[in-house]
């Protein structure tokens, strides 16, 4: 144990490198005794290090986020640790903990890895979950489309509702309907598979089936025929379609989160230092990254970028900058899974920047050193998945002050803002202060902006008097059923800002927000019901006019004992409930019992894959999608065939008529 606190106390950059010395003296301790002794120890050490290792990686903040892409119409959030809610900041990285309302008439879309998810009108979702191989959503109310491009052995993707708790065991296209009063969930698979989790039993849902869940304590099963895709089924096909064409997929990994917006807004160039680069289009003059935008403090990486541009996250939070005479953006090696990063600047600090903030892109082959806590593995693999690193460069011991940065003396890479500007989410441009060469060649380069976070540093505040749209207490409250068991909800940010102001703008570590969340009560009602799933009592067969569908398999029940799965009827679909809001896709006619959704000033969408130009905060709309769509059903015209039949009867008796009518003439004629 004294070993393991030893190490734990050595900054997170010193602890391989002093675990690998500890083995050494072991082995020199042991030599020339028993080889069982030796080999003991040795094993002991190397546990020991394995240990410690483990420790240090579980300090790592994920290596994933969200990002809202896509938003029409009052789209809000709510981040993580704050009760308030506020308009949707386009761009802005989502993470555990954090909520997102989509008001009735609108949609939004996140990105997550190579997964996205479009949420319909009058929807409420919260992140549950979300880190390198996890994501855990809290789906209230609402409807939410997902679509999955990879999902690895070790990778877990889970919904939990009202009514049931589902996972994707596949890759596939998957949607999920909540009714706006909990009664009950739909869940349908299209493509992929998936388990879904009830209090009493699981099974698995298999390609095109459709399952809905009623009730919550003893929740009856049915399944119902698919109908077919409405307008967001459409849509959401529309953009994977597009998806699928993208040149930016040749130079970039699909998990890296917004590469699916390069091919629209700019092109891909070979150089001969770097490769291929990707370059902007349209960039005003003066123009140079990390330029247009603000600062935001998202937890736990701290104090993060956020772009003006609608295609402005994966070129500021992967990859690396380069000035060629133009500046171009150089992905990194596209066969890794790329880490994300909050921003991949160097600090400027001193007088040079006039006592503010000021910082710089780094260029492609610099090492980029995180102001938050990090094992040496994490600072290996931000490094390593967005450039490309030579070899004779020690990544977890880098001295910053000695580096001779590429994008230093670039053409107006340096930007510089007070910071009261910093610390408040303003936009930086209009506020740069201006920094005199012959300052900036002698300015230090610093680990972090020292700058403490304030309340105005969590989120950019709207218009005065916008409408923030949030929803209805009673289902924030609503809990959910859950197979897995989330992190801890976070501790509020007025709970930890006096420990901030003390930490010099760096996030705090684990132990700090554990001692806080200590301090902290626990919530008043639990919003996750945690079940495990368990072969079912047996029960008489229900009631057609209960459950007109047929029972699901359970998945713990025994083949021999468990009657085959009926097939779904497809002329007994589930109830349809009529559309509330307007579908995304631009060209669709507004039925004459709607008005029709006001539309920005901006073009609505084509009917390209790609992203919809976007303004400064969100992208340009198109018509929004459905809130809600329980699975359509076509009714039988029953009334409708018999009429037929008996008009082709009609038909065929007056034919014959008319045939003895003619064989008479035609006797009277020969008489």
């Amino acid at each position: 144990m004294a070993i393991g606190a030893q190490v734990a106390n050595l900054p997170y950059t010193r602890k391989l490198t002093h675990l690998l010395s500890l083995t050494s003296y072991g082995t020199g301790v042991f030599w020339g005794r028993k080889k069982t002794g030796m080999r003991f120890a040795n094993r002991y050490i190397w546990m020991m290090a394995a240990s410690a290792c483990l420790l240090a990686a579980q300090d790592d903040p994920p290596g994933r986020v969200a990002r809202l892409s896509y938003t029409y119409g009052s789209v809000s959030f709510q981040p993580a640790g704050v009760d308030d809610w506020f308009q949707a900041d386009f761009n802005r990285p989502l993470t555990t903990g954090d909520h997102v309302f989509v008001d009735p008439g609108g949609t939004a879309e996140l990105q997550i890895g190579s997964g996205v998810l479009l949420l319909g009108g009058k929807t409420t979702m919260d992140i549950l979950n979300l880190d390198d191989s996890s994501v855990q959503l809290r789906l209230s109310e609402g409807t939410l489309l997902i679509r999955v491009r990879s999902l690895g052995d070790q990778d877990s993707f889970e919904v939990d509702t009202p009514n049931l708790s589902f996972s994707l065991l596949r890759a596939g296209d998957y949607r999920i309907n909540v009714q706006p009063d909990s009664s009950s969930t739909f869940v349908t698979v299209r493509g992929g598979e998936g388990e879904l989790n009830g209090p009493d039993q699981a099974f698995t849902v298999h390609p095109g089936e459709q399952v809905q869940v009623a009730g919550a304590d003893q929740p009856s099963y049915q399944s119902v025929a698919i109908p077919p895709p409405d307008t967001l089924d459409r849509f959401s096909a529309q953009r994977a379609q597009g998806e699928d064409q993208l040149q930016s997929a040749r130079y970039c990994s699909r998990e890296m989160v917004g590469y699916q917006d390069l091919d629209r807004y700019g092109s891909w160039r070979n150089t001969p230092d770097y490769g291929m680069v990707w370059a902007p289009n349209g960039t005003p003059g003066g123009w140079a990254p990390y330029h247009f935008g603000h600062w935001l403090w998202v937890d736990p990486w701290g104090w993060t970028w956020v772009d003006d541009a609608p295609w402005g996250f994966a070129p500021f939070h992967y990859g690396r900058w380069a000035y060629v005479g133009y500046w171009a953006w150089v992905p990194g090696p596209v066969a890794e899974r790329p880490v994300y990063a909050p921003a991949l600047v160097a600090w400027v600090g001193g007088d040079a920047v006039g006592g503010g903030v000021g910082w710089f892109a780094l260029g492609p082959r610099e090492v980029y050193v995180p102001s938050y806590h990090t094992s040496p593995t994490y600072l290996t693999r931000v490094n390593v998945s967005n450039t490309v690193i030579v070899n004779n460069v020690n990544i977890t011991n880098v001295n910053i002050s000695n580096v001779n940065y590429v994008n230093r003396a670039a053409p107006g890479a340096v930007m510089a803002v007070q910071r009261e500007t910093f610390a408040s989410a303003k936009p930086v441009q209009s506020a740069a202060v201006v920094v005199r060469p012959e300052a900036l060649r002698s300015a230090t380069v610093v680990a972090t902006a020292s700058v403490a976070p304030t309340r105005a540093s969590v989120v950019r505040t709207g218009a005065p008097g916008a409408n923030v749209v949030k929803p209805a207490a009673a289902v924030e409250a609503r809990p959910v059923i859950a197979k897995k068991t989330p992190p801890p909800p976070p501790v509020p940010f007025a709970q930890k800002q006096t420990a901030l102001a003390a930490n010099a703008g760096r996030p705090l570590d684990k132990n700090q927000v554990q001692q806080l969340r200590q301090a902290q009560p626990p919530p008043a009602r639990p919003l996750v019901r945690q079940v495990e799933a368990h072969a079912p009592a047996p029960q008489a067969p229900a009631s057609p006019a209960v459950r007109p569908g047929a029972l699901p398999t359970p998945r713990s029940a025994a083949p021999a004992s468990t009657p085959a799965r009926p097939q779904v009827q497809s002329s007994k679909p589930a109830p349809q409930t009529k559309e509330t809001t307007p579908p995304p896709p631009p060209q669709r006619a507004v039925p004459a019992t709607q008005t029709a959704p006001e539309h920005p000033k901006e073009a609505a969408p084509p009917v390209e894959r790609t992203p919809p130009p976007a303004r400064s905060t969100t992208p340009p709309a198109a018509p929004a999608p459905a809130a809600q769509r329980p699975p359509s059903s076509t009714p039988a015209p029953a009334k409708a065939a018999a009429k037929d039949d008996k008009s082709d009867k009609q038909k065929k008796d007056g034919k014959k008529d008319e045939k003895k009518d003619e064989k008479k003439d035609e006797k009277k004629d020969k008489q």
